[in-house]
């Protein structure tokens, strides 16, 4: 079959890889549609270390091609999604209540880290009856692989962040999951919702998907901003989306004693993530950090799913590009570089 993978360190490109075969507990699907993720280009230039000709790619849903003999409730021709984080369902940080940690600290992210990812016709699905789930036919293959990752992890960014009914939420950075956190913030019932973000496109879909007010940093500061916004209080939760040291500051110094920061972002650089001390209360203002590494599971992506078919959010917003899979080499520069206003490139099989 033909592959998508990180060659080395800052080189990508194509290489033909047997089809993967099932274990007992496992399935193979045959790839429909893909997303992209600045995950991806984190990764090929180096943010988890070196790899030689891994797969790249965490999100996508297809047909099931194979099921091991233990698989019970999947079959061949099921469409079906599967998440970016496929945890092992037995490891005791599972069992713990923290799946995504299996095994290891972020050990439940294997595709395109410790196994091979979607970009190829072929993947590999461990622990299948757990990690999958099915497509409703109300719902498009375009549409449903934003499940896997950009509503999983934007949601959790609104879930971890206790937001009261009517309660204050900034969202910083309105990248494709920041704009997932922004819908999530909506939908957990939030009073006020500020989107900060300096790209045009961007605000745009940021009000689309909930944004009361847009601060633009470029523009004005932000703190300033945020304050008078929430009549000198803070926010009730700030969610950090981009993951920088300067960005993670902000959303300590805008969140108001007792409040929360809930953080998504993926911290690739550096070797420290810093706390502004006065803003933090010196350690005791309440202000709880949040953590997380985006939800897996086959009942995470069912409820997913559930949003999508009851029509409460249209994630295909963020598709700005769509490619065939034989295109991938421009699909993925354009991605990485941020090409002719690129949010989410989407591509087909």
């Amino acid at each position: 079959m033909k592959a998508f993978v990180m060659k080395e360190i800052g080189s990508v490109g194509f290489a033909d890889k047997p089809v993967p075969k099932p274990g007992p507990n496992d399935a193979v699907v045959r790839t429909t549609r893909a997303l992209i993720c600045t995950s991806d280009s984190h990764t090929v230039a180096g943010g988890i270390g070196p790899r030689q000709d891994l797969t790249l790619g965490h999100e996508a849903v297809g047909v099931v091609a194979d099921v091991g003999s233990q698989v019970r409730d999947f079959h061949p021709g099921d469409r079906v999604l599967v998440g970016a984080i496929t945890p092992d369902w037995g490891d005791r940080a599972a069992q713990a209540g923290h799946a995504s940690q299996s095994g290891a600290p972020l050990g439940g992210w294997k595709f395109s880290n410790s196994k091979d990812g979607v970009f190829a016709e072929f993947f590999h699905v461990n622990d299948a009856d757990a990690n999958m789930a099915k497509i409703p036919d109300t719902v498009a293959d375009e549409v449903a692989v934003y499940c896997a990752d950009m509503l999983s992890t934007g949601f959790m960014g609104a879930e971890h962040g206790n937001i009261p009914i009517g309660g204050t939420v900034a969202v910083l950075a309105q990248g494709p999951v920041g704009l997932m956190c922004t819908a999530g913030a909506r939908l957990r019932g939030a009073g006020l919702i500020i989107g900060v973000e300096s790209v045009a496109s961007r605000q745009k879909l940021a009000r689309a998907y909930g944004a009361d007010e847009i601060v633009d940093f470029t523009k004005e500061d932000v703190v300033e901003r945020v304050l008078e916004l929430t009549g000198g209080e803070g926010v009730d939760t700030a969610i950090e989306a981009l993951g920088a040291d300067a960005t993670f500051q902000t959303a300590v110094k805008i969140t108001k004693p007792g409040g929360t920061v809930s953080n998504t972002g993926y911290f690739g650089e550096g070797e420290f993530v810093r706390i502004p001390r006065v803003e933090w209360g010196v350690g005791m203002a309440d202000k709880t950090i949040a953590t997380g590494l985006c939800p897996g599971g086959r009942l995470r992506m069912e409820r997913l799913l559930r949003v999508l078919a009851a029509g409460r959010l249209d994630p295909t917003l963020m598709t700005s590009h769509t490619f065939a899979f034989d295109e991938m080499e421009q699909a993925f520069e354009i991605a990485d570089k941020k090409l002719d206003g690129a949010v989410k490139v989407l591509i087909t099989f």
